[in-house]
C-alpha cells in the first residue's frame, strides 16, 4: 500500500507548527479528507463537520459517594482505625508524654461524636460462606497478582481482604468491589440465571472500577448523539440506567451478603465534594495512614491491582506535596505577606471529591485514524485537538453553576489563602491570583473598619472575630472545581496546547522539576484530548461537571451543549476563521481565559483582561460583551462582567452556531440555556441544589447556617432525598423499556421471549414494576423480586447495548 502525504507539513518546529503552512497546506488536505468544500451551502458544511449530527458518540465515567450506616462497633471503618497499629502507638505515645494528648482526644471524638452512624467510604465485612459458586471464582481470581496468569501467585497484600474472626472465614473489601461481587452473585449460572442475562453481567462487571477514593462507573456502550435520541439526552439516559443497577446491586449485596443483619448498611449516591468528617480525620493523621484507610486497593478493573494501588498512592503523594509548595507561590505572588500561616495537612484530599467526565468521540475523526492510508495520523489529530481544547475552554464558564454545581458554605476561619487556594497557584499566572483573591475577599465581605482582613489562625481567636465583627464567610457554587487539581498550567518554555506532539510529556517533566507534578500521572486539563492510539477513538472528556440536580435535563443538555461547542470549534478551524496563533501558547494567555471559569465557580461577577491582550479569540467575544469599561483599580484592563460574558458566549453561538443547531436539532438546548443564564438565574443547578438543601435544613439563605451546618445538611440531602429522587427517575425510564421488552417478546423477536418466561412465570413484565416500586424505594422488596429486578434491568440494558451498537457501527 502506498502511504499517503501527511496532511502537516514535515519536518515538525519543537516550538509548534508553522501555522501558515497549515493553511495553504494542511487546511485544504483536511477539507479534502473530509468531503467537504468552502463553497459549499452553509447547512450541507455544517452537517459534515466532526461532531456534527450522527457523527457523535458520547460516554460518561461516573464517581459516586459511598458511606456505611451502622454503629462504630459493627462498621469496619470505625473498627480498622480502633485496631490499627497506628492508634495504638499513638495512644501508647501520649501516654509516655512523647506526644500531645489532644491528637489522641481528637482521634477518639471522631470515632465516639458519630450520632448518625454515617461512615464514609469504610469497607465492608461479612462471612465468605455467602457468596455464591460464581462470585467465589470471581473473588478468587481478582485475587492474583496478574489476572493474565491465572497460574500465577496471589497478591501479596491477601490479607487484607479474606481473614478469620471467631473462627468464622471472612471478607473485607471496599464498595466498589462489593457492587462487581454482587453483580457476579445476582447472576451466577449455578443458581439457574438464563445464559443470555449471565453474559451481559459478565460484560458489565468490567465497567465497575475504582483507582481513588469512591466507586466508579463507566458506561456499558457508547451511545450515538441523535436527533432521535434527543442527542445529549441519550448519555443521561445510559447513566441514569448504570446508576440504578447500583442502586440495586447495593440492596442486593445489603440483604444477601447478610450486611444489615450485622449491623452495616450500605449507601451510594452522587455528591460532589469530600465528606465534611474525612477532611476532619485527615488533619488527625498521617498522610500514609490515610491511604490505607481511604485509597482503594484497586481489586476490579486492572490486571495488576497491586501496582496500579501503589501508582495511586504516588498521585496521593505527588498532590500532596504539590499543595504544600503552593504556599511558597503565594509568598511569591504577595498574597501571604506574613510568616503566620496555618500549613495545610501533608495528606490531601481532593482525590476524593466525585464528578462525571463525558467523553464525546467523531466517528468520521475515529475512521481517519484507523485508516493508516488516509494521511491523517496522531500529529495531525493533536495539532487540531489542542487547538479545539483552546477554543472550548473559552465557553466553559457556561457550565458552572448552570448544569452541575457544588453547593459549599465557608466560614471566616477557613479563609487562609494557602489553604483555600488549594491548587490555583499552580493553575493561574500570579497576576490573575491577586486579582481572584481580592474580589473573593471582597465577595465575602471579609473587612473590619474598612481594612481587609482574614483569619490569624487560632480557631478560638478567629471564632470570636468573626463574632464580634460579624464576618459570615462565604457561599460558593461549585467548590469541587477550587478543590481538585483541574488543570496545568503550561511553562514559559513547555506549551501544554500548542498542537505539538508529545507536549504534554516535556510539561509534565517541568513541573515534575519545579514539585509540582509527576511524569506518570496523566494530564489535568479542563477539556482532555481523548487520542485514538490511546482509547481507540479520536474525541475529547469533559472534566468540569460536579452534581447534576436532575439527569436528564442538566446532563442531557450539558452533554448536548459540549457537542455543539466542539462542533463549532472545528467549524471554526475548517473555515480557516481560528488558528493557533490567535490563541497564543503562553502561561498568561492560558490563565487570562482560565480566570473566568475558576471564578464562576466562586460566584465572583467581574474578571479582568488586559486591553493588548494577544488573544484574539477572547477579543472577538468581548467584542460582543456589554457593560465593558477601563478598570481603574487594575491601569490598562478591562473590567468585564461575568454575566454579561456568559451572554456574549450565547450570541455567538446562536450567530456562528445556527446552522449546526439546525441540523442537530439544539434550538431547544439553546433556549434552555438562555434560561439558565438569565439574571437572577433562577433556573440553574446550583440555584435548584442550594434550595433542596435549604428546604431539608429549613431557612431561607446559606449565610444563616454555619459552615458545618450547612456542608451537613448538604450531605444529607445528597444521601436521602437526592439519591431517591434519581432513583425514581431511573424507575420511570425502566418503566418504559419494560413496555419494550413485553412487545419485543409478543413480536418474538431475538432472545426476548426466551428470557422474559425464564424470568417471570407468564413470560410478561406487566405491572411487575409498579407492583414492587414502593417497597423498592423503602428498600423493603422482596428478594425474590429483586433478583428478577435485577435480571430485567441487565436485559434492558443488554437491549440498549445491542440497538447503541448497531447504530454507532452503520
Amino acid at each position: 500500500m502506498v502511504a499517503v502525504q501527511s496532511i502537516l507539513p514535515s519536518p515538525r518546529r519543537s516550538r509548534g507548527l508553522n501555522h501558515r503552512d497549515w493553511a495553504d497546506i494542511g487546511l485544504p488536505r483536511m477539507l479534502d479528507l473530509l468531503g467537504v468544500s468552502p463553497d459549499m451551502s452553509a447547512d450541507l458544511f455544517a452537517e459534515m463537520m466532526p461532531f456534527s449530527l450522527n457523527d457523535t458518540t458520547a460516554g460518561a465515567e461516573n464517581e459516586l459517594q459511598t458511606v456505611v450506616i451502622g454503629g462504630r462497633d459493627a462498621v469496619d471503618f470505625p473498627l480498622t482505625i480502633e485496631n490499627s497499629n497506628y492508634f495504638r502507638n499513638l495512644v501508647k505515645r501520649a501516654a509516655a508524654g512523647d506526644t500531645s494528648r489532644r491528637l489522641v482526644s481528637e482521634l477518639e471524638a471522631f470515632l465516639s461524636d458519630n450520632t448518625d452512624g454515617v461512615w464514609e467510604n469504610s469497607w465492608v465485612r461479612f462471612p465468605r460462606p455467602v457468596l455464591g459458586p460464581y462470585a467465589r471464582r470471581v473473588f478468587e481470581h481478582d485475587l492474583l497478582s496478574d489476572k493474565c496468569k491465572p497460574e500465577g501467585p496471589c497478591r501479596k497484600d491477601r490479607d487484607r481482604f479474606v481473614f478469620t474472626r471467631n473462627g468464622e472465614a471472612q471478607i473485607r473489601i471496599p464498595v466498589s468491589y462489593l457492587l462487581k461481587l454482587a453483580l457476579a452473585d445476582v447472576v451466577d449460572p449455578s443458581s439457574g440465571t438464563h445464559p443470555a442475562i449471565t453474559a451481559a453481567g459478565e460484560r458489565f462487571m468490567n465497567h465497575f472500577l475504582n483507582d481513588n477514593t469512591s466507586p466508579e462507573t463507566f458506561s456499558f456502550y457508547p451511545v450515538l448523539l441523535t436527533r432521535s435520541s434527543r442527542m445529549g439526552k441519550g448519555i443521561a439516559r445510559e447513566t441514569l440506567k448504570r446508576f440504578l443497577l447500583c442502586q440495586l446491586l447495593t440492596i442486593y449485596a445489603n440483604r444477601r451478603f447478610r450486611l444489615q443483619e450485622r449491623g452495616q448498611r450500605v449507601v451510594i449516591y452522587f455528591a460532589p465534594n469530600t465528606h465534611h468528617r474525612q477532611k476532619r480525620l485527615n488533619d488527625l493523621i498521617s498522610d500514609s495512614f490515610y491511604r490505607e484507610l481511604y485509597m482503594s486497593p484497586c481489586l476490579c478493573g486492572w490486571n495488576q491491582g497491586e501496582e496500579k494501588h501503589r501508582y495511586m498512592g504516588l498521585c496521593h503523594q505527588v498532590l500532596s506535596r504539590s499543595q504544600l509548595n503552593a504556599i511558597s507561590k503565594l509568598r511569591e505572588a504577595g498574597i501571604i505577606t506574613r510568616n503566620l500561616v496555618v500549613l495545610p495537612s501533608v495528606s490531601n484530599i481532593s482525590l476524593a471529591n466525585n464528578g462525571t467526565h463525558i467523553s464525546l468521540g467523531s466517528r468520521r475523526l475515529t475512521a481517519l485514524m484507523a485508516d493508516s492510508a488516509s494521511g491523517f495520523g496522531p500529529g495531525e489529530e493533536k495539532y487540531l485537538g489542542d487547538l479545539v481544547i483552546k477554543i472550548v475552554e473559552h465557553f466553559l464558564p457556561l457550565f458552572v453553576g448552570t448544569y452541575s454545581a457544588a453547593p459549599y458554605r465557608l466560614d471566616f476561619w477557613d479563609f487562609h489563602p494557602e489553604k483555600l487556594l488549594g491548587f490555583l497557584p499552580h493553575e493561574l499566572d500570579f497576576t490573575h491570583l491577586r486579582m481572584l483573591w481580592r474580589r473573593w475577599k471582597k465577595k465575602a465581605r471579609l473587612k473590619v473598619l474598612g481594612h481587609p482582613v482574614t483569619p490569624f489562625g487560632p480557631r478560638m481567636l478567629d471564632r470570636w472575630i468573626s463574632r464580634l465583627f460579624c464576618l459570615q464567610g462565604d457561599f460558593v457554587q461549585d467548590f469541587r472545581l477550587m478543590d481538585y487539581f483541574v488543570a496545568l498550567m503550561s511553562t514559559c518554555e513547555s506549551p501544554a496546547l500548542d498542537g505539538c506532539l508529545h507536549n504534554e510529556g516535556r510539561l509534565k517533566q517541568d513541573l515534575t522539576d519545579f514539585g509540582v507534578f509527576d511524569t506518570a500521572m496523566p494530564m489535568y486539563l479542563l477539556y482532555r484530548l481523548r487520542d485514538h492510539q490511546s482509547m481507540g477513538f479520536s474525541g475529547f472528556e469533559g472534566r468540569y461537571y460536579s452534581l447534576f440536580e436532575n439527569m436528564m435535563n442538566d446532563m442531557g443538555s450539558a452533554a448536548s451543549l459540549q457537542t455543539l461547542i466542539t462542533a463549532l470549534a472545528y467549524h471554526y478551524i475548517l473555515k480557516g476563521q481560528v488558528h493557533h496563533a490567535d490563541i497564543p501558547d503562553d502561561p498568561v494567555v492560558e490563565s487570562e481565559r482560565r480566570q473566568i471559569f475558576f471564578g464562576s465557580a466562586i460566584g465572583i461577577p467581574t474578571f479582568y483582561v488586559h486591553r493588548e491582550t494577544r488573544n484574539r479569540f477572547m477579543k472577538h467575544i468581548l467584542s460582543r460583551t456589554a457593560r465593558i469599561r477601563l478598570s481603574r483599580r487594575y491601569p490598562g484592563y478591562l473590567r468585564v462582567y461575568n454575566m454579561e460574558y456568559r451572554r456574549a458566549l450565547l450570541s455567538l453561538l446562536r450567530e456562528d452556531g445556527a446552522h449546526l443547531i439546525g441540523s442537530m436539532g439544539l434550538d431547544d438546548t439553546v433556549r434552555d440555556l438562555a434560561d439558565r443564564v438569565a439574571s437572577p438565574p433562577p433556573n440553574g443547578a446550583s440555584e435548584r441544589l442550594t434550595k433542596g438543601i435549604l428546604d431539608q435544613a429549613g431557612v431561607k439563605r446559606p449565610m444563616s447556617l454555619s459552615g458545618g451546618e450547612f456542608n451537613t445538611h448538604a450531605e444529607r440531602y445528597y444521601r436521602e432525598t437526592l439519591r431517591l429522587r434519581h432513583f425514581r427517575e431511573a424507575l420511570d425510564l425502566l418503566e418504559q423499556d419494560f413496555r419494550n421488552l413485553d412487545a419485543y417478546a409478543i413480536l418474538r423477536r431475538d432472545i426476548y421471549p426466551d428470557v422474559l418466561l425464564h424470568v417471570m412465570e407468564n413470560g410478561c413484565i406487566g405491572n411487575f414494576l409498579e407492583r414492587v416500586r414502593a417497597d423498592l424505594l423503602r428498600e423493603e422488596i422482596d428478594e425474590t423480586d429483586l433478583t428478577r429486578l435485577i435480571h430485567l434491568t441487565l436485559l434492558s440494558l443488554h437491549s440498549d447495548l445491542q440497538f447503541n451498537e448497531a447504530r454507532c457501527n452503520l
